[in-house]
């Protein structure tokens, strides 16, 4: 049975013409999405069979995930089927938005598709070939929708003008307020603004506290209590203290709000690795996938330390969730941006190798970003993006810290090519002398120079000297803002459209 879910819809939107929105027919368009619904619910229902007689560790847990991220890709498909549909004569929301909101989610069920796969590696290979047979039906017949998709205009950036010389203005923090007459979209219910209006969290629906005085001890039973699909913000309030748990926020649990009484003072702790059999998506201390979640003031941490390779500390897949003055703390893999459009402000990420990657859409503004001292013949590497040509996804980076904690020895970069299409903008940063003169490593040899997009624009800090930089074909020094106010809150993530909801203050675009 296909069972449809309502897209977040933002904004206030006209009558979609379909042909301004599909290269073909709708009733072409609805077959070809119904029978990738079912084929996924067809690749589930037969590893769900084939689980249940595994009794090793290891790949159990890998399957798992795998199930997981396919029950996620059902939703992220039937999100984008009846986005279509409701372009059908209904009156709907933004109409530029339909086609980019579209081409995320069907890029969010490829990312799944990915992740499952690269979740086997060392496992039984039997396995794998099993597993990566079926779900390459449904990465066919998702990458024959995307095309079917209208694509917005041509934004590719192209080339590089004139190379500035190091200085530059790195911008403040500033931000963007939300006032009392502004549009709330409409999948957060109206009753909901007096909550949300300049951070003016005064409902609380449920508090954590460790000592035994809220209404749980555990988070994890506060998640519980939350509706499923729910239009309102749903308010669970974390009252300083350790809390040592892993934490899980089911897709069906949308707009959570979860509070701290700040970093530092609430912990959420957790040392799961790769090194203990656990997948990195698996290793997370704290991940998410209902949409719209947002947290703020608290850290999330993993302790298990540099010589246990990945160990997350903080996932996300998330569509249009926002973390706010937060502590993300780990080694490698620090922080996971899964998949989906997500907004980091004011936080402090630390870590090692490869510290915020993933292959989600995401902008980090007026963040402080430290690499960690690691294993000594390790490189520092702070982001590593994957991305495939097909999506739209990357990371933004602007007026944040970068740098490195004190006692750091080892060579520290602003990022690797994780995948073929790695995407990564720094944007008016302070950069440290911490980081390495040519700014960037390579993944492997020549693998992906030639079809990155590495940008810096507008840096500063003895580390944003431009002179030592690295040379390949797909690094690019920019001077136009024009050439940048893509990666902007405003275009990047289509913050205007959600953002407003949150309370929480942003730069829309590159002024302050």
């Amino acid at each position: 049975m296909i069972c449809l879910l309502s897209p977040l819809a933002t904004g206030d939107l006209d009558f979609v013409d379909q042909s301004e929105l599909l290269n073909v027919p709708m009733s072409h368009f609805s077959g070809s999405m119904r029978s990738a619904v079912e084929t996924a619910q067809q690749v589930i229902s037969t590893m769900l069979n084939f689980t249940e007689q595994l009794d090793d560790f290891r790949l159990s847990n890998a399957l798992s995930d795998c199930l997981d991220l396919l029950d996620l890709s059902v939703d992220e498909l039937n999100w984008t089927m009846l986005a279509s549909q409701e372009s059908d004569g209904k009156e709907n929301k933004r109409p530029e938005d339909l086609p980019s909101n579209m081409r995320a989610w069907l890029s969010g069920v490829l990312i799944n598709q990915n992740t499952c796969l690269e979740g086997l590696d060392g496992t039984n290979s039997t396995v794998k070939s099993f597993v990566g047979n079926r779900l390459h039906k449904i990465t066919t017949a998702v990458q024959d929708i995307l095309s079917m998709v209208r694509t917005t205009p041509d934004s590719t950036l192209k080339g590089c003008h004139s190379c500035r010389t190091a200085g530059g203005s790195g911008g403040s923090s500033g931000g963007r307020k939300v006032t009392r007459n502004e549009k709330f979209p409409d999948w957060l219910k109206s009753n909901d603004e007096k909550l949300l209006e300049g951070g003016n969290y005064t409902a609380v629906d449920v508090v954590v506290a460790a000592d035994g005085t809220g209404d749980f001890t555990r988070i994890m039973d506060a998640v519980s209590t939350a509706p499923d699909r729910s239009t309102q913000r749903y308010v669970i309030y974390v009252k300083q203290g350790i809390y040592e748990e892993y934490v899980e926020i089911d897709k069906k649990k949308w707009n959570i709000l979860m509070i701290g009484d700040g970093m530092d003072v609430t912990i959420i702790t957790g040392n799961r690795s790769y090194a203990d059999g656990w997948t990195p998506y698996r290793s997370a201390t704290f991940g998410v996938k209902g949409r719209g979640f947002l947290a703020r003031d608290m850290t999330f941490e993993n302790t298990a330390g540099p010589i246990m390779h990945q160990a997350v500390s903080f996932r996300s897949d998330s569509e249009f969730s926002v973390v706010y003055r937060c502590a993300i703390r780990g080694y490698q893999d620090t922080l996971y941006v899964h998949s989906l459009r997500q907004f980091y402000k004011e936080c402090e990420i630390t870590g090692t190798v490869d510290f915020i990657f993933g292959r989600g859409t995401a902008v980090f503004q007026n963040c402080q970003i430290l690499a960690r001292q690691g294993i000594p013949y390790q490189k520092n590497t702070i982001t590593a993006h994957g991305r495939e040509k097909t999506d739209s996804s990357g990371f933004s980076f602007q007026s944040c810290y970068i740098g490195a904690e004190s006692n750091v020895t080892i060579p520290t970069y602003l990022g690797r090519p994780w995948k073929k299409f790695s995407r990564t903008i720094i944007m008016k940063s302070y950069i440290s002398n911490a980081i390495r003169p040519e700014g960037w490593l390579e993944w492997d040899g020549s693998l992906y120079l030639d079809t990155l997009f590495y940008a810096e624009y507008m840096n500063y800090g003895a580390g944003a000297a431009l002179g030592g930089r690295v040379k390949w074909p797909g690094y690019h020094i920019l001077n136009d803002s024009d050439e940048v106010k893509q990666f902007t809150v405003a275009e990047f993530i289509s913050g205007n459209t959600w953002l407003p909801s949150t309370g929480v203050e942003y730069m829309a675009d590159l002024e302050n």
